[in-house]
């Protein structure tokens, strides 16, 4: 019998619940992953200067929030202080 809208859902995984298998495959991914950053800095010194540059410029997305650009066109004044932080 398909499902029809206006239905409550029965059964199943509950929404936002991965598979068993991706929750396994992620956690071995970041045991591997842990392992290889503790050996970064001794492949990072390996390679030539502007070839690191371009791999350290590609890792800085997974380490640092980007930007928004900040428009000024409101005419509102902008408050910098850093106590809302």
């Amino acid at each position: 019998m398909p499902f029809t809208k206006g239905h409550e859902k029965i059964g199943g995984r509950k929404k936002g619940t991965p598979n068993r298998i991706t929750k396994e495959l992620r956690n071995v991914l970041k045991e591997i992953i842990a392992q290889e950053l503790e050996h970064l800095p001794s492949y990072l010194e390996s390679i030539p200067d502007k070839k690191r540059i371009e791999i350290l410029l590609k890792l800085m997305p997974y380490v640092f929030p980007r930007l928004n650009p900040i428009s000024f066109e409101s005419g509102e004044p902008v408050d910098f202080s850093y106590d809302k932080y």
